[in-house]
């Protein structure tokens, strides 16, 4: 139980750490793409615009003319004369609207071919494309009024730094995270050992209380079944005896808890179909007593490894609650299959659906669904508890089910 709860606290931590890694990476690398993105739109833009092609004299012809506002239609803010901007990598193609190649520029000579781009700019304006990347280049495509222009930037560069950053980022990342696992585990300790320590505490003191009661309840009920010798029957007497029985079954029960809880049963090679045909055989009779029908459908041949006193007792605790907690003149169902390497044994009775709230408290000792009864059944919310230290001990798990007017208690233990 401790160790689940270490886990999920180790899980739920790192996940929480993870998260927000993975989303700070995550806003920062985006808010970076977007940002690249933007100034690489603004300076294909401003070089487009800047473009001029030589005339039939070879020279050169002017730009656009500066607009109104004196700049030549570059977004607000930009400033041509930016070191990145005059430092940056571009290449045009200048493409006719008959699909003659006019120029291009690819100066100084660089891994780039004059074939390269002359391949990209035709399938770009094929494709109509105006923005984008092909291979490292981000491109801008501009009709300039007589021929389309493609204009290239390199960004070989910056690609290549972002991905040795985010590298960088994974690695250190990497050790920093299963820095804060262990740091995690140790957090988990931490937090969970003092919860276990009162635990187990709590436990030896059912054991001590148990082993403190168990004489004192002998000898009350030894003194009273002689005082009933001498005094015969007596009222107050007969109290004594009853109150006495109960203290006896109470303390029977916190025993079976300890032993189950602290004490490793030895484990053997046993027919647990057998086991438990054998053990609801004396339950049919209790069952017809309150006027109900047991019916057993038992798998033959389902083998476990476990101890056969602590089974037994599972059955006897599970048919007992069923008994006990079904409608008059109705059935009980007794069930053991064998599915998926598990042997199944399960215990329906028809009776009043147990809230989904409280199907997991159920199996916490001295809860009871019911708070209105006290004890005088002799039952004092301990039988689930031990069913459960019982299968848990066995690796299995226990688990309850309603449906339709039907209570089930579920119980899966590995088979060999």
């Amino acid at each position: 139980m401790f160790k689940k709860s270490r886990r999920k606290i180790v899980a739920a931590i790192m996940s929480i750490l993870v998260l927000l890694w993975v989303g700070t990476l995550g806003v920062i690398y985006a808010s970076s793409y977007f940002e690249m993105k933007k100034q690489n739109e603004q300076m294909l833009q401003a070089h487009a615009e800047m473009y001029s092609l030589p005339n039939s004299f070879g020279e050169m012809m002017p730009p656009n003319r500066p607009r109104p506002d004196g700049n030549h239609g570059f977004n607000p803010g930009f400033d041509p004369q930016s070191p990145m901007f005059q430092l940056s990598t571009f290449y045009t193609v200048a493409v006719s609207y008959d699909g003659d190649i006019l120029e291009i520029k690819n100066e100084p000579p660089t891994v780039h071919t004059n074939d390269d781009l002359l391949n990209l700019a035709k399938n770009i304006i094929k494709d109509n494309k105006s923005i984008g990347t092909e291979h490292n280049l981000a491109f801008y495509k501009a009709d300039k009024g007589g021929y389309t222009l493609v204009a290239f930037m390199d960004n070989t560069v910056v690609n290549e730094s972002a991905m040795t950053l985010f590298r960088y980022t994974l690695i250190f990342g990497g050790v920093a995270l299963v820095l804060f696992f262990f740091l995690s585990v140790f957090l988990a300790r931490k937090i969970v050992n003092p919860l276990e320590e009162n635990y187990q505490k709590q436990k030896q003191f059912i054991s001590d209380a148990g082993h403190e009661l168990k004489t004192p309840v002998s000898v009350v009920s030894a003194n009273a079944e002689l005082l009933s010798r001498e005094i015969g029957d007596n009222q107050w007497l007969q109290n004594i005896q009853y109150e006495n029985e109960r203290m006896g079954m109470l303390v029977g029960q916190l025993l079976d808890l300890a032993r189950t809880e602290n004490v490793t049963p030895q484990m053997e090679h046993i027919d647990f179909s057998r086991l438990v045909a054998g053990e609801a055989l004396p339950f049919e009779s209790v069952a017809f007593e309150k006027g109900l029908n047991l019916n057993n459908n038992i798998a033959e041949n389902i083998s476990v490894i476990g101890n056969s006193t602590q089974l037994k007792q599972i059955v006897s605790i599970l048919l007992d609650n069923a008994i006990r907690h079904s409608k008059e003149q109705g059935e009980v169902w007794l069930t053991l299959t064998k599915e998926h390497g598990y042997a199944k044994l399960s215990v329906i009775n028809k009776g009043d659906e147990i809230p989904v709230e409280q199907r997991e408290k159920i199996f916490e000792r001295f809860y009871r669904v019911d708070t209105a009864r006290n004890g005088e059944d002799k039952h004092y919310g301990l039988g689930l508890a031990i069913a459960k230290a019982i299968t848990t001990s066995h690796k299995g798990n226990i688990a309850v089910h309603c449906f339709d007017g039907f209570v089930e208690f579920r119980v899966q233990i590995p088979t060999l």
